[in-house]
């Protein structure tokens, strides 16, 4: 009982000194990963929240040089120059996004596909079925697989 009364406190102390080292290497860790995750979401495309409340698109990003700044468009023709630091997250990754060749791109197979079709050299899905059941009603709402009455 005397060694406790005397070492308590100490132990105590060196005890919580032990508790926060462990607590602030977990948080910096986490902070880490947090900050890694982001650096792959932020890419040229993505919209981005800014520190200052601002929304943007990311135009140019050096996940690498975080000493280098980024550009950010904020509306049509309006760019700045901010801090990598400064992006709070990403509000709208670019995955899945379709860009504006690859619309450019499918709006013109379209137009290729409209023509084919007023030509005649393919025929369009709702032609097929016309074809297929000249004499039978099609009811578009019933569901498929199941007879129609």
């Amino acid at each position: 009982m005397d060694f406790l009364a005397n070492y308590g406190l100490l132990i105590l102390l060196i005890a919580l000194l032990v508790f926060m080292f462990w607590s602030s290497r977990r948080r910096m860790q986490r902070q880490k990963l947090e900050q890694e995750e982001r650096a792959r979401q932020t890419v040229p495309g993505a919209e981005v929240l800014l520190q200052g409340g601002l929304y943007g698109t990311i135009v140019a990003y050096d996940p690498e040089n975080l000493d280098q700044p980024a550009i950010v468009e904020l509306a049509p023709g309006v760019e700045i120059k901010v801090h990598s630091q400064a992006i709070l997250r990403v509000v709208s990754p670019t995955e899945g996004a379709v860009t504006e060749d690859d619309y450019l791109a499918a709006e013109q197979s379209h137009e290729e596909y409209a023509e084919a079709v007023a030509d005649g050299e393919i025929t369009s899905i709702s032609d097929d079925r016309r074809a297929a059941g000249a004499h039978e009603a099609i009811d578009p709402d019933a569901e498929p697989g199941k007879p129609q009455a």
